[in-house]
């Protein structure tokens, strides 16, 4: 290999996240409108006997492998019917719709592709732990058919000496439901649209919402507004845009009687419609000591790419919203797990090359990045990042580093920064902590080693790891190893 490994010694578990063809979702098969509504009308023209068969058989060969596959059927019949606004299909009968819905309805496998790029974090839920044991929950990036990128998890529970032990997963998927936004916040609207100077065409919508408003009331904002100018260009835009963030801000929510390994945060929105992309998930305290889970992440439409934010407090619930601000404007953003010096910390590589620090009052809104380092070693010479959120020690934060080197080789490094101030780095390794093992180096992307989270327990680093984008595993250190080779920046 092209590095030589440090004096850290590592430990890997014989554990490996390879892709589940099995795990489906049944989503809508988008079929444009003229051979759509053709294809209504043969469903219709054949003959009843025959369509009860034909349902029948669908339910047999489908319906264990998805939860509520009826549902499913009549959701996607009447997103049909609505696209088409053909209103005389509702008077069919419950099991015409199913037998359409079926037609305009095809599986897809979530992580066929590639199960990389995972985060770790602590179960909100430690009922049933042992003392010394943590349960934790790993995300990864799920990619299947078209390249499409997912969030998906797994559970399992960390032992006294770091070791984990993987629980068992179900191969019955559900997608998150969307649910609406009870309130949205002005300012951070603002913001947006100031940011992307839309704001000015469309200020006397503002002039209309309070702090907090609903959606109803942003609708109704706008169609006074609309009824009360003859619209410009730049205007038309604007209420576009704002329309835009309304709908990248949104809730969803899964069944609470399903298991971690069922529930898949799947692209929806014109945001994401491609891709939701490494999610860092962190554990942050809130004003009233309650831990929430906030996850940044890119999301993706295949043609730009916007950061957006996932908080959830159980992992059944979460609130997505749009990442605002000149410092939240490129990828592999990482919150701090407490506030600094009373302000939000983010690390983040504002440039694609170097490392940088943020502050804020504002979670959602990020502005100014500080640069924290360059490139420095023959590793890292083409560009660094994090490699997930920083982790507080006895001694100071703890930020592993992905670095890029020859060859595009990904290798995973470490830095130590002051606890009360984090641009003060007062640890680094000279080599990286972890490299692509020979039977590591071929994948999608090959010669890559990558995370988006570690966690601390019981005074162990254990650190879920993507190999070459395809699959994952799970590395273990010593902390006090890592933190004892730590040198000052020369």
């Amino acid at each position: 290999m092209l590095h030589v490994r440090s004096q850290i010694r590592s430990s890997k578990q014989n554990i490996s996240f390879k892709p589940d063809e099995s795990k489906v979702i049944a989503k809508r098969l988008h079929i444009e409108k003229d051979r759509a509504g053709k294809i209504i009308s043969r469903i219709r023209d054949m003959p009843e006997e025959r369509k009860t068969e034909l349902l029948d058989q669908i339910l047999k060969n489908y319906e264990h492998r998805h939860k509520n596959l009826k549902r499913i059927l009549k959701n996607n019949f009447d997103k049909v019917v609505s696209d088409l606004n053909k209103n005389d299909l509702e008077q069919l009968s419950i099991e015409n719709k199913l037998l359409i819905g079926a037609y305009f309805t095809n599986e897809y496998s979530i992580e066929a592709a590639a199960l990389f790029n995972p985060s770790i974090v602590a179960d909100p839920f430690q009922n049933h732990a042992k003392p010394d044991e943590l349960k934790v929950i790993i995300s990864f990036r799920a990619v299947g058919e078209g390249h499409m990128s997912s969030v998906v998890f797994r559970s399992g529970i960390l032992d006294k000496t770091g070791n984990i032990r993987m629980n068992k997963t179900f191969n019955v998927i559900e997608r998150a439901k969307v649910t609406d936004i009870p309130e949205y916040t002005k300012e951070n609207f603002r913001m947006k649209m100031k940011e992307i100077k839309e704001y000015e065409p469309v200020k006397e919508v503002f002039d209309q919402l309070l702090d907090d408003f609903n959606l109803n009331e942003l609708n109704e904002a706008i169609s006074r507004f609309e009824k009360k100018n003859r619209l410009t260009d730049s205007e038309n835009r604007a209420i576009q845009t704002l329309n835009w963030l309304a709908r990248s801000t949104y809730q969803i929510k899964f069944d609470t009687d399903t298991d971690i390994s069922q529930r898949v945060i799947f692209p929806r929105m014109q945001t994401d419609i491609k891709a939701i992309e490494d999610v860092r998930f962190t554990p942050l305290s809130d004003s009233r000591g309650n831990t929430i889970y906030c996850g940044t992440y890119t999301a993706y439409n295949g043609f730009s790419i916007l950061p957006q934010l996932l908080e959830t407090r159980d992992f059944f619930n979460f609130r997505i919203s749009v990442l605002t601000g000149s410092g939240s404007q490129n990828k592999g953003m990482a919150l701090f797990p407490e506030k600094i010096n009373g302000k939000y910390a983010m690390i983040s590589r504002n440039d694609n090359v170097n490392l940088y620090i943020m502050y804020s009052n504002n979670i959602h809104h990020w502005e100014k990045p500080k640069l924290l380092r360059e490139p420095r070693y023959e590793w890292e010479l083409i560009q660094i990042g994090n490699s997930g959120p920083p982790l507080k020690t006895e001694k100071g934060w703890l930020v592993l580093t992905h670095a890029v080197g020859p060859m595009r080789t990904y290798t995973i490094g470490a830095l130590l920064l002051d606890l009360k101030n984090p641009l003060k780095i007062i640890g680094e390794i000279k080599e990286p902590l972890l490299v692509p093992e020979e039977n590591e180096r071929n994948g999608y992307v090959p010669n890559v080693v990558y995370s988006c989270g570690g966690i601390i327990h019981n005074g162990y680093l254990v650190l879920p790891y993507a190999v070459s984008d395809s699959r994952s595993g799970i590395v273990k250190f010593k902390l006090k190893d890592i933190l004892d080779n730590m040198v000052l920046p020369e």
